[in-house]
């Protein structure tokens, strides 16, 4: 079993997610990749060990994350089992369903039907009575938005969930969940949106939304899939994510012009005395409505350097201009 470092509480910077009672740690610790059965798995536990003695007490799941698809979620039960027995009450535990899972009619998208299957399967994998969070990963555009949310208030209310989320949602959708589930009583939680320096989608609309409604956010991909770091400026090194068969990032996607940007971010963020990834952490959390930034890893390391963004965590605005400025070109 492992021993939690005492101080962990310490140092580590909770926000309040939307109107609600939960906080969440502003770094949470992502599973989508490097916890899967294709993974070491006792770099998987020395990870999620270090992370909680961090005081990282989000772990975000999927039944998909792998691979292969629920292996992730295997991992998980066994970092449970064997190393955090007895902590699970400061945990955060979220799981996701909206992906393809098994063959059929009834193992994707958001029927009612597949998000009660998926989540026994997960709380089954994890060894849990329940998960915190439950998300519909992604929109349906078949089945009507009545149902899928109809189903996430009635695993919340069964006890198998305790707050409901949704996930790369638009703001309009959002909206029109947040009055469907408002209809029933209940409240959504918080939206899972992809965002980073390379991605600003959130900026036009949802934040707004978000902000309107009292919902709270957790970002991923905010070093956009590991562009936003120094790992890329000579290459695609042979042990990156864009070199691995089963990443998501592919050597396409590492564009000259994407690593001249890097290049000048890089420069930037060692004159604000930070790393390239240390300075797109902060810069995602910069707005309020953003909770917690969820982070992939590959070693211990590389959550050490996440949770150091927040002790430079602000910008001035000749900084933020300078920012701007990178992305667009200039």
């Amino acid at each position: 079993m492992h021993q939690p470092d005492e101080k962990r509480y310490d140092s580590m910077k909770y926000n309040r997610c939307g109107r609600s009672g939960v906080k969440l740690p502003a770094i949470s610790l992502g599973f989508w990749h490097n916890f899967g059965g294709v993974d070491t798995l006792e770099n998987s536990r020395a990870m999620a060990r270090h992370a909680f003695d961090l005081g990282i007490t989000h772990f975000d799941l999927a039944n998909n994350y792998g691979p292969p698809p629920g292996s992730a979620e295997e991992t998980m039960g066994y970092i449970l089992k064997n190393d955090l027995r007895g902590y699970r009450d400061e945990l955060i535990i979220s799981s996701k369903a909206g992906y393809g899972m098994w063959p059929g009619p009834y193992g994707d998208w958001g029927s009612r039907k597949f998000l009660v299957a998926s989540l026994h399967q997960s709380l089954k994998r994890m060894g849990l009575d329940y998960v915190d969070i439950f998300y519909h990963h992604r929109p349906d555009p078949e089945t009507p938005l009545e149902e899928t949310m109809g189903a996430l208030h009635d695993i919340v209310h069964s006890g198998k969930a305790l707050y409901a989320g949704v996930s790369n949602y638009s703001a309009e959708l959002t909206k029109s969940a947040e009055e469907i589930m408002r209809s029933m009583g209940m409240h959504i939680l918080i939206h899972q949106p992809k965002y980073s320096m390379f991605e600003r989608w959130i900026e036009d609309s949802l934040l707004k939304e978000l902000r309107d409604d009292g919902i709270g956010s957790i970002v991923f991909s905010p070093l956009a899939q590991g562009l936003l770091t120094d790992r890329y400026l000579d290459g695609i090194p042979a042990d990156s994510r864009a070199a691995k068969p089963t990443g998501f990032l592919r050597p396409e996607q590492v564009t000259g012009e994407k690593i001249a940007k890097v290049r000048k971010l890089s420069e930037l963020a060692k004159a604000r005395g930070q790393k390239l990834a240390q300075m797109a952490l902060a810069w995602v959390l910069r707005h309020r409505e953003v909770t917690s930034a969820v982070i992939g890893a590959s070693r211990v390391g590389q959550i050490d350097d996440a949770v150091n963004a927040l002790q430079n965590a602000s910008f001035t605005a000749e900084e933020l201009k300078k920012i701007d400025g990178i992305l667009a070109g200039k």
